[in-house]
C-alpha cells in the first residue's frame, strides 16, 4: 500500500543523488551531512507508518526535524555558492512538500 508522504521522501533522495555528488567533491562533511538528513526522513517516516499512538506521532515529529535539517543544508550550501538557486530550487521545494505532510501527521 502506497504511502505518499514515504514515496515523496524516496523522491528526495533520488533528486539528491547528483547534488551529493557534486557537494561531495567541494564540501564532503556537508554532503554528508544531507545524506544523513535525507535518509532519517525516509527512515523515520516508514517507522512512523507502523506505529501508533504517541510513538507514531515522535517517528514523525523526528521525520520533520531531519526535513527540516536537510533545507537547511541546501540552504547553506546554497549560502556558501555551491549551487545556484535555480538548480535546487525543485529540490527545495520536495523538501518543504515533506516538512508540511510530516507536520500534519505530527499534529
Amino acid at each position: 500500500m502506497a504511502f505518499d508522504a514515504y514515496d515523496r521522501s524516496l523522491d528526495l533522495l533520488r533528486a539528491l543523488v547528483p547534488l551529493l555528488k557534486r557537494l561531495d567533491g567541494i564540501d564532503h562533511k556537508l554532503a554528508d551531512q544531507l545524506r544523513r538528513a535525507a535518509t532519517s526522513t525516509s527512515l523515520n517516516i516508514s517507522e512512523g507508518n507502523r506505529r501508533s499512538g504517541k510513538d507514531r506521532r515522535n517517528r514523525f515529529r523526528c521525520a520533520l526535524g531531519s526535513a527540516a535539517e536537510s533545507a537547511s543544508c541546501l540552504e547553506v550550501a546554497l549560502a556558501l555558492g555551491y549551487f545556484e538557486e535555480l538548480a535546487i530550487a525543485p529540490t527545495l521545494e520536495l523538501v518543504d512538500r515533506i516538512r508540511a505532510m510530516t507536520y500534519r501527521l505530527a499534529n
